[in-house]
Parts: C-alpha cells; sequence; structure tokens
C-alpha cells in the first residue's frame, strides 16, 4: 500500500484524521530523507518559584564525573546516567529586575525585560524560536508552547503578569500563547477537526482502522508488534484525555473565580502528565521537534495538597524565611516537579529509534529561573539536561562552571546541535557543552 508522507512520517488518512506513524524500520528504509539520522528534538520545561539549594545541590562521585543524587534529585535515581546536572550558571540580564517576572520571562531569550505593568512589553526572542525558525517547517507544527494555566493580565510589583506565564517569545513585544488543553493538543496532532465536533466520535484510530489492518498484513512481525503497541498507547491516552477533560471543576484559588475552561483538566497532577505524553507522543511521530513546558505561572501558588505535608500555597512556601515548617513542603514540592521530569525521560527511554532510543535524539532541560525563592535569587540556577547522546551530549555528569557563568551558553550549546547557524546567543559567545 502506498501511504501519504510528510518528512520522515508516513501517516493513515480516514475522514477526519490523519495519524502520523511512529518509527518503524521497514518503513523507514523507505522513506526519502535528507541524511540516515532520525532528527533531534529539543524540550525545556520550567517550573515557578525556584528551588531550594540545600536540597537541590548533588555531591560528585568519589571517582568519575557523575554525581550522587540530592533529596530534590533522588527520583531520577534510575536514570542518572541519562541527566547532568549543572551548576554555577545564571541568567545575566535577570540580576537588575525585582522579583519573579524579570527572571522567567528572559530565562530562554537571554534578555533583560522592560519594567511594564501594561501592553508596551519587550523582551527577546526566546532561542526555542530560533530553533524552530531553522528546523520548524520539517513537521506539521514548528513548535509547541504548553502550560497549565490561563494568564490573567495584572500588574504586579511594576511588571505584567503576561511576563510570568510566557517563557516562548517569537518577537521582543511578542509571547507565544500556551496550549492548556490536552484534548485540543491531541486533536491539533491529528487534525481532527472533522471529528472534533461529531458528540458521536470514537478514537480517532476508529477513523483509519482499515489502513491500519492492511499495513498491520504487511509489516514484518518485529514493526507489527510496534504498530500494535503504539495504537494501544495511543488509544489509552484518548481515553485518559477524554475522562480528565469532563473533570473541570475549578480546584485552584486563581481558578475559583473564574469559568473553568473547557477541556482543562482540574486534577493538577493529571493535567501534567497528559501534557507530558503529549509531548513524547508528539516527538515519536515527528510531529515536533520543539516544545516548552511551563509547568504553573511564577508566582503560583497552588497548593499541593495531593504531596504529603505540603497543604498550603507554593508560592508563600518558597518564602520560607529559614523556616523549617516552610522550607520541608518547599523542598518536597521541588522533588515532585524533578520526579515529573523523570518520567518524561523514562517515557522518551522506551521508545525505539533509528537503532537507539527517542531520548538518545531528545535534549531535555528541566530548570527554574532562580535558586532560592525566599530571596528570589538569580545565581546558581537549578538546571538539568537530559539525554542527547546523539548529539555528543555525554549525559550523566555533574558539569560545574564559575560562578554566574552565563546559562546562554547552554542555549547556544543547544541551538549549534539543533542545526541553527548561530555566533553568539544573548551573552554567550562560546558554547558550554
Amino acid at each position: 500500500m502506498r501511504l501519504p508522507i510528510l518528512g520522515r512520517r508516513a501517516f493513515l488518512r480516514g475522514a477526519g484524521a490523519c495519524v502520523a506513524l511512529p518509527w518503524l524500520e521497514s518503513l523507514d528504509a523507505a522513506l526519502p530523507r535528507a541524511t540516515g539520522l532520525p532528527p533531534l528534538r529539543l524540550a525545556i520545561l520550567v517550573t515557578p518559584n525556584g528551588m531550594l539549594p540545600s536540597a537541590w545541590k548533588p555531591k560528585r562521585e568519589e571517582s568519575g564525573t557523575g554525581w550522587v543524587p540530592s533529596f530534590t534529585l533522588e527520583p531520577l535515581t534510575p536514570w542518572k546516567h541519562e541527566v547532568s546536572v549543572l551548576t554555577g550558571l545564571a541568567n545575566r540580564q535577570s540580576f537588575s529586575g525585582d522579583g519573579h517576572y524579570a527572571k522567567v520571562a528572559p530565562l530562554l531569550t537571554g534578555m533583560q525585560i522592560r519594567r511594564t505593568g501594561g501592553r508596551d512589553l519587550w523582551n527577546g526572542v526566546s532561542m526555542d524560536q530560533l530553533a524552530a525558525q531553522t528546523v520548524g517547517n520539517a513537521t506539521l507544527l514548528p513548535s509547541l508552547e504548553l502550560g497549565c494555566d490561563p494568564i490573567y493580565p495584572v500588574e504586579d510589583m511594576g511588571y505584567s503578569t503576561v511576563y510570568g506565564g510566557h517563557i516562548a517569545w517569537s518577537a521582543p513585544d511578542r509571547p507565544l500563547l500556551k496550549e492548556l488543553s490536552p484534548r485540543a493538543l491531541f486533536e491539533r496532532l491529528f487534525r481532527r477537526q472533522e471529528l472534533a465536533g461529531d458528540p458521536a466520535r470514537g478514537s480517532v484510530l476508529d477513523a483509519v482502522r482499515e489502513q491500519s489492518r492492511e499495513l498491520r498484513s504487511k509489516l514484518p512481525p518485529r514493526d507489527r508488534a510496534k504498530l500494535e503497541e503504539y495504537e494501544d498507547s495511543l488509544r489509552e491516552l484518548e481515553r485518559r484525555i477524554a475522562h480528565a477533560s469532563r473533570r473541570t471543576t475549578p480546584t485552584t484559588e486563581l481558578a475559583a473565580t473564574t469559568a473553568p475552561a473547557e477541556g482543562i483538566p482540574s486534577d493538577y497532577p493529571t493535567h501534567v502528565e497528559l501534557m507530558l505524553d503529549l509531548i513524547a507522543l508528539a516527538f515519536r511521530i515527528d510531529a515536533t521537534r520543539i516544545a516548552t513546558f511551563l509547568t504553573a505561572n511564577e508566582v503560583s501558588g497552588r497548593d499541593f495538597s495531593f504531596v504529603e505535608g505540603c497543604a498550603g500555597n507554593f508560592h508563600d512556601f518558597s518564602h520560607h524565611e529559614e523556616r523549617a515548617e516552610k522550607k520541608e513542603p518547599y523542598r518536597r514540592i521541588n522533588r515532585w516537579h524533578v520526579a515529573r521530569f523523570a518520567g518524561l525521560v523514562e517515557r522518551l527511554s522506551k521508545i525505539e529509534e533509528g537503532g537507539g532510543t527517542l531520548l538518545d535524539r531528545s535534549m531535555l532541560v528541566l530548570a527554574a529561573a532562580m535558586s532560592d525563592g525566599n530571596a528570589h535569587s538569580p545565581h546558581d540556577l537549578p538546571i538539568l539536561l537530559a539525554g542527547g547522546r546523539a548529539a555528543q551530549l555525554e549525559p550523566g555528569r555533574l558539569i560545574t562552571s564559575k560562578r554566574d557563568t552565563p546559562l546562554c551558553r547552554l542555549w547556544l550549546s543547544l541551538l549549534l546541535r539543533m542545526g541553527v547557524r548561530v555566533e553568539r546567543f544573548g551573552d554567550a559567545e562560546e558554547p558550554l557543552v
């Protein structure tokens, strides 16, 4: 059978649906390509309110270049050979700004933002969008910008809260709208416009059942098993998204004053996990190669009662004032975020592609825009870098830098590996890794 092809991926088409196929060895051999290797991907996850340094900082292994997990990093223990911890980095352009907003908005731009509470925003172009300008035309979606919190533009400490809810900027005055709904994102990935408005619609796979059956009959056993596993996981993800989308009762203080948005889960842990599943899916089917995920808006006061001992306001805990009763929930919340990152690492490590894994061909970053939330410290930012073996990243290291080494040196390293022809980025003139 002849399948529609876009870039490196074949598709199954049906009424109102277009299901991209994952990497299959027998199909990959027949697809046109510019090079003999699958593409690289880049995902950056950003968490709000900093990380407690005393619980974050790992020790170096007595022998070798590895690291010994700290309390916050302990969820990464099974994956420490795939994750590097970076120390000493700082976004120098955030030093002169007060509070949270002047730190998170320029995290990926390396620029100093304009202090304004209005619409005259000014930042820079974020590194993810520079990468999207180079590789984005090869995929269905040039980039993904994901989040869990809506934006309610008001002024806080002289800054527009828009700064606290966006990390991806396509122009100095243009933050990119985040996708908050897992259901809407799933439908974007599979072009289900005709099916989206049909209340009787079933799985997207129902629309391509006949094509799938025909393809399966012609695949060798190994690829047939991969296709069946992919379709099973796709159907299960659809089911979970549909279930979560029906639960839209607001649970946060912010949401309690507004009507719940359609398709946005009220259960925060479920919302985050679905977004991570969708990043993994989008990378697997090469629907995009660039993703950013702001897990919550900066200054988030979310209640983490679902984590033992963390009932209360996250932002308030971050201002711990060296009090043990606040530092303990703060570090537990930080650890919860690291565990979510570990989950994404695990997801990608289980997906085969091009003789390795999808993790090998993905560069994953977990970052916070400040270290100690109590001091709003812009120094020694908490940064994790995972995967990227195919890009010669040598994961599993403790990479120490001098105090206030430009964070942009890391961004420059990743841009160069993504094929972006740039000699400098922000205040960086040479790559870090």
